[in-house]
């Protein structure tokens, strides 16, 4: 038997953020970045909540490490407070999700109401069980993966991230096609999943674009920031894969936004995943028939799976080169003596990543050496 539950209240549409003036919590707990702060941005949450009161933790920086998630709950834990609102990207959501559930379990706050509100549309941490902390000293990321970490409540208001600039539109908007991308080859994948990493995936590839090349595109920032929480949702329910195995790795030894490094991987996994070893084969994996559905639904699919599956590639590339996107960690500055030098340990964290169970083909040690080989100066075979 499969079950398909929604726990997150989705909250969307114009003035979004109104929803927060109903939360019936008298002490809040608000969890953000300092530009947020800086910017006053955040008096867009705070406004809702001014005969409540409020307590705003802005010490997120990307990658949260676990020293900020320790001050973090000391403070919750000091304050007490009925909700906690997250405020930021994925690293604030993560960052919050984190102090959240040690503040519920260490300082007994188990009624404590976590709501969520994204203002980039990238991880759609909004809606899952996932979050991911770094450990600085090791070089490690750590994802959590835990039920409890889903926010009660998830508020997607477009026009927070109106003013996203170009390259963190493409860097997270490319982490939404690979969250989709992955859920719907996943092993663990159903209809569910299915229906929403199929119209995930197809409004990145009509609106991402556009909402890179023009901030005034509202319709495309509204698209975009909806495309990134049915992804979450679909991965919440199906996991990932590899790709993300790999790049969790990758950014914990080298300082690459983790949705470039995605991106970067995503084409070289795609084509391992189909596993397509003959021009014209006569059975294909579920994984690139899977790929080339995407590419029919999109409206640039091939006659056959091969060609359907190759022009999903290609148009990723497209999408890559629109944007100005490192097509190669090279492009991004790594060394290629400290790359090749951390590779057995990026293979070997990669394989005991929680993300590589539900790739849909068998991964070995060497399988990720080859793929990191390529991904350094961006060659397909």
């Amino acid at each position: 038997m499969e079950e398909f539950k929604i726990k997150t209240s989705v909250c969307f549409g114009a003035d979004a953020l109104g929803c927060l003036s109903q939360i019936q919590a008298e002490k809040v707990f608000i969890v953000t970045d300092p530009f947020m702060v800086e910017s006053k941005m955040i008096e867009r949450v705070t406004e809702p909540l001014k005969d409540r009161q409020y307590v705003v933790f802005s010490k997120v920086v990307p990658d949260p490490p676990l020293e900020l998630v320790v001050e973090g709950v000391k403070e919750v834990m000091a304050f007490r407070p009925e909700a906690l609102i997250a405020l930021g990207g994925g690293s604030a959501i993560d960052e919050a999700k984190a102090i959240m559930h040690f503040a519920r379990q260490i300082g007994e706050l188990p009624d404590m109401e976590f709501i969520a509100v994204p203002t980039t549309s990238g991880t759609g941490s909004e809606v899952t069980s996932f979050a991911v902390i770094t450990d600085q000293d090791k070089g490690v990321k750590y994802p959590l993966v835990d039920e409890a970490l889903l926010p009660e409540v998830a508020i997607l208001d477009s026009s927070l991230v109106k003013s996203l600039p170009p390259t963190i539109v493409a860097d997270t908007g490319m982490d939404v096609l690979t969250h989709a991308l992955e859920a719907y080859v996943s092993t663990k994948a159903n209809a569910f999943t299915d229906a929403l990493a199929e119209k995930a995936a197809v409004m990145v590839l009509k609106y991402l674009v556009r909402s890179f090349q023009d901030m005034g595109d509202t319709e495309a920032r509204e698209k975009m920031h909806i495309a990134s929480c049915m992804a979450g949702l679909a991965f919440d329910r199906a996991s990932l894969g590899v790709n993300h195995a790999i790049a969790h790795n990758i950014g914990g030894k080298f300082k690459v936004p983790h949705g470039r490094t995605n991106t970067i991987l995503l084409t070289h996994v795609m084509d391992f995943n189909a596993d397509i070893q003959e021009y014209n084969p006569k059975e294909y994996s579920e994984a690139a028939r899977k790929y080339a559905y995407i590419a029919q639904l999109a409206g640039f699919g091939g006659g056959t799976v091969r060609t359907g599956m190759k022009s999903l590639i290609h148009q990723i590339q497209k999408m890559q080169k629109l944007m100005k996107m490192p097509m190669n960690f090279k492009e991004c500055g790594i060394n290629q003596e400290e790359y090749q030098k951390e590779s057995v340990a990026i293979a070997k964290g990669a394989l005991a990543d929680g993300c590589i169970r539900t790739n849909p083909r068998q991964v070995t040690e060497e399988d990720i050496l080859v793929i990191l080989k390529k991904v350094y100066n961006g060659n397909h075979s």
